[in-house]
Order: C-alpha cells, then structure tokens, then sequence
C-alpha cells in the first residue's frame, strides 16, 4: 500500500507565498508522474501541476509563471512553490502520484492540505 501525505498548507495574504510538500511511503518499486490538483467549494477538482519522472512539468493556465513544481525522485517527495497567491488560489490541494508497486502501476492520492488566500 502507498500512501501521501501533504504539508505545508496555511492561511495567507494576497501577494504571498506558500511552499506545499508531499512524500510518498509504503512499498514504493517506482515512482511514475507526480502532480498537484485543487478543489476550491463547489468546484471540480482540477490539475494545477505535474512532473513527470524525467521532470518534464506541466502547468495549468492560472499556476503559469506563479507556481513551480519539483520532485525528489531518490526521496519520493514533490514540492509546489506557490508565488504572488490570489484569493481565487483558495482550495484543497491534493498530491497525487502514479506509482509501481506491487500490485502494479497505481492512482496514489494524498488527504489533501487547504491553502487559503486572504486579507
């Protein structure tokens, strides 16, 4: 079984910065694509960042020059660097992890960590 775990949330003001961080555990064969998804109240989920193993990344529109996404293949960690937060970056911030283990290749998913940008 794997399991992630997300720190690193917390309230802010406008205009500042936040750093989240996820580890994954457990029985670990591989590490495939990591990524960083949000749900803000009464919204789907949606992708804000990934990374791939080769540490390929992908943005959403809203996370583009703001957002940065690194992972620590040896460690098993992903970290969102959040910059100059809006009101509108408020939500539930998931990591979420394609994993080999020894079942195969798995959907590994964090309990999530809210982030609230505010005055």
């Amino acid at each position: 079984q794997v399991q992630l775990v997300e720190s690193g949330g917390g309230l802010v003001q406008p205009g500042g910065s936040l750093r989240l961080s996820c580890a994954a555990s457990g029985n670990i064969f591989a590490m495939n694509d990591m990524g960083w998804y949000r749900q803000a109240p009464g919204k789907q989920r949606e992708l804000v960042a990934e990374i791939r193993s080769t540490g390929e990344t992908r943005y959403a529109d809203s996370a583009k020059g703001r957002f940065t996404i690194s992972r620590d293949n040896a460690k098993y960690t992903t970290v969102l660097q959040m910059n100059s937060l809006k009101p509108e970056d408020t939500a539930v911030y998931y990591c979420n992890a394609k994993v080999y283990d020894n079942t195969g290749l798995i959907l590994a998913w964090g309990q999530g960590t809210q982030v609230t940008v505010s005055s």
